[in-house]
Order: C-alpha cells, then sequence, then structure tokens
C-alpha cells in the first residue's frame, strides 16, 4: 500500500519512526550508565567497556551504509522489518553475554542496524510529507534522538542499577518488539512523485549522487557541526564538577535542563529548516561559537557557565533536522544518501570525544571547549557558499531555463 505526501500536519508514521530511533538512541547510550556492572561480569577493567561506546559508533559510520546497501532494493517498510530484526538479534546476544567479545559481537550488529535505521527514517520523513514541511518532520523524528539522550541513558541505568545490567537491554529489545509492531501498523509505503526520491536503477546511479560537491561539503559541515558539540558534551561531567565546582550530585540535574534544551531548540530548528535552511544553519552555529567562547572563559562561574552551556544545548546537536534538509536537497532523499549523512554525523561524535580526549592530559578539562570552537568555526566556513544556492537556501528552485542541469543534480533522479 502506497500513501501521498501530506500537507499541513506530521503523520503519525512519523512519531512511530521517532519511537524507533529513541530505542536505537538508547541502546546506544545503554553501556555508559552500565560500566562498573558490564566490567564485573564480563572481567574487563572501565576503559574496555569504554570502548564498547566506539565499537558501537564505528559500526554506525561503517555498517550502516553497507547495511543499506544490501537493502537497497528492498520495499521502505520490509527494510525497516529487516532493520529491526537484526537489531534485535544484537540487544538479546548483548543481554546473554557472559564475555568480552561476545559483548563487541552485539555492538557491532546493534551499531549496523541503528544507523541503517537512522537512513530509512530521514529517507521516510522527506517522502511522507510534502516538500515544504520535510524539516519539520526530520525534527519530530530526531525527537526521538533528543529524548534518547535525555531519557535513555538514566532509564537503562536505573533499570540496570535495580534488577541487573541485562534487564536494561531485555527491556530495550522489548522496545524495539513494540516499536516494530507499530512500524507494522502506521508506517505505509510513500508513493514516489517529483520531489521525493524514487526508485534507483542501479546502485551506481545511488553511489553517484555521493561524488556531488554539494554533498560532500554539506556532509563535511555536519560533521564539524557536530564534532564541535560533542567535544563539549563528551567531558561536560569532569569540567562541571573539577572545573565549574558542582557537586555530583547535581550533575544529572544539570544534564537533564541541557536535554530539555535540546528538545526546544530541536523544535524551533524543525520549523525554520525549510524555508531558512542555510541562514539557519549559519547563525545556529555562529551562536554555538559564541556559546562555546562563553563556556571556555567562564567555566568557573557556576551561573555564566551554565547559563553557556543551555546554550550550546539550544544551537548544537539541534541542528540536525537543518543539515538534513541542506544533504536532501545537496543530494537526494534516498536511503543511502540519509545513512551516509548519518554516518558523517557519528563521525563527528568520533572525532569530537577522541580529540578532546587526547588534549585533556596536556591541556587540561578547558581544551575539548577549545577544540569545540575551532570545528564549529570551520562548520560555519564550509556552510556560508550555501548561501549562493537558492534552493539549499530555502528550497526556492531557480528558473526552468536557468536551473535544469542544476536541478537535476540536487534533487537526483
Amino acid at each position: 500500500m502506497t500513501t501521498t505526501p501530506t500537507t499541513g500536519r506530521v503523520p503519525p508514521a512519523v512519531y512511530v519512526l521517532a519511537a524507533g530511533i529513541f530505542a536505537m538512541v538508547t541502546s546506544e547510550f545503554a553501556v555508559a550508565g552500565l560500566m562498573p556492572q558490564l566490567a564485573e561480569t564480563l572481567g574487563t577493567g572501565i576503559e574496555q567497556i569504554g570502548y564498547l561506546v566506539t565499537v558501537f559508533a564505528v559500526a554506525m559510520s561503517v555498517g550502516g551504509p553497507i547495511m543499506t546497501l544490501v537493502l537497497l532494493r528492498l520495499p521502505p517498510k520490509s527494510a525497516l522489518m529487516v532493520i529491526f530484526g537484526v537489531f534485535l538479534v544484537g540487544n538479546v546476544l548483548a543481554a546473554l553475554a557472559t564475555t568480552y567479545p561476545v559483548m563487541v559481537v552485539a555492538r557491532v550488529i546493534g551499531g549496523m542496524a541503528s544507523q541503517a535505521f537512522f537512513g530509512l527514517s530521514l529517507s521516510l520523513c522527506a517522502r511522507l510529507v510534502d516538500e515544504r514541511m520535510r524539516g519539520r518532520a526530520v525534527g519530530v523524528a530526531m525527537n526521538g534522538l533528543m529524548l534518547g539522550t535525555l531519557l535513555g541513558l538514566p532509564f537503562a541505568t536505573f533499570i540496570g542499577g535495580r534488577l541487573g545490567w541485562q534487564s536494561a537491554f531485555w527491556t530495550i529489545s522489548l522496545l524495539t518488539v513494540v516499536a516494530a509492531i507499530l512500524t507494522l501498523a502506521f508506517v505505509k509505503t510513500p508513493a514516489p512523485d517529483g520531489t521525493a526520491a524514487r526508485p534507483t536503477d542501479s546502485v551506481a546511479e545511488e553511489l553517484a549522487v555521493l561524488r556531488r560537491p554539494r554533498f560532500l561539503l554539506a556532509i563535511v559541515s555536519s560533521t564539524l557541526i557536530i564534532g564541535a558539540t560533542f567535544s563539549v558534551f563528551s567531558f561536560f561531567t569532569p569540567i562541571l564538577t573539577r572545573v565549574t565546582g558542582f557537586s555530583e550530585g547535581t550533575v544529572p540535574l544539570l544534564l537533564l535542563a541541557y536535554g530539555a534544551a535540546t528538545l526546544i531548540g530541536n523544535t524551533v530548528v524543525g520549523r525554520l529548516a525549510d524555508r531558512h535552511t542555510i541562514s539557519t544553519l549559519v547563525i545556529g552555529t555562529g551562536l554555538n561559537v559564541l556559546f562555546l567562547t562563553g563556556f571556555a572563559l567562564f567555566t568557573d562561574l557556576p551561573p555564566l557557565a551554565l547559563a553557556f552551556m543551555l546554550g550550546i544545548g539550544l544551537v548544537g546537536v539541534t541542528m540536525n533536522p537543518a543539515m538534513a534538509v541542506r544533504v536532501q536537497r545537496a543530494g537526494s532523499t534516498t536511503p543511502l544518501v540519509n545513512t551516509v549523512h548519518s554516518s558523517f554525523i557519528t563521525l563527528g561524535v568520533i572525532v569530537g570525544s577522541a580529540f578532546g580526549s587526547a588534549l585533556i592530559p596536556h591541556y587540561g578539562l578547558r581544551a575539548p571547549i577549545v577544540l569545540g570552537i575551532g570545528l564549529a568555526l570551520l562548520a560555519v566556513l564550509a556552510i556560508l557558499p550555501a548561501l549562493a544556492d537558492p534552493y539549499l537556501r530555502n528550497g526556492t528552485r531557480r528558473e526552468e531555463t536557468e536551473s535544469a542541469p542544476v536541478e537535476g543534480e540536487l534533487v537526483g533522479r
């Protein structure tokens, strides 16, 4: 069954996709809240458990696009069911793991499926709504990411702390099954139209999109935007306790406030992303430069540090809807394009956290913040060229005589 894109409102299917994203993100961050228990059961140190987070991220970046390529010929709904099945296998295997190597395999399986789900979900969001509402639909779907970050980690930590870490992965498995059932009930295959992604004639055609200069510049800017934010987000707890002076008991409340700020920012950006795509990215990332600078300068003053931290929450990862719209216009709305974009976003997480970790022993806890400022400035520079293209900027197409070649390049076939 197919449906035509809706106008004026976001369909229930997008909210269902957000629920799936919530389950995926909760699994991604669960390990961070269960490190002591996992280390004891698996017979390793905390640092080895920390690598399980990295393994998941690398599997997302590398394995996600590969899995998407394998599923390219399947109808979207069938592909989603396959992804849910693979993700469920990964979490069940994690719940049953008694050795570290088994847990590594479980994280690789989960990471691949998670990234493929992100890419296909964002592709469907673009196809389920009118072209002028893509940013809003992506914003709704990305609320699953924001809620996963805000509630998923403490939820998994609570369940694991009370009932054992295995119960956290069993609970995520249950969430996965529920999300799959809701997807079967509410997500319909959208009918192709002139602006949405159409089934490709060949894998080569899909891969050709990935070589377009506009697309490459767009995904690089996304990596820089997310890298700038995660270079700080990854170290909020030690910065807030050791430099700012907040107590360890207060930090969870501060992170909750940060998560609330991301929800607000994501909603606002989702509303602006369609008509003001590039200006939203430039202004938002420019503000992030200012907030990161303020956080670096006034880290040891609790009220100001908190204010700048919340500012980072408003304009950091919340650029996701505008980033997605820019990439879809610069490439296409196909699952592979969106999965590759998600992989470059994940690369930003890896770059920000890894380089931040490397700087701390030599330059202290403020060093990752300075790194974030540099990455955000580079992101602004990578966004500015898009201001010259009206379609990338606000979705306005040029006159047919001017834009026929460009339009074919931007929208894809």
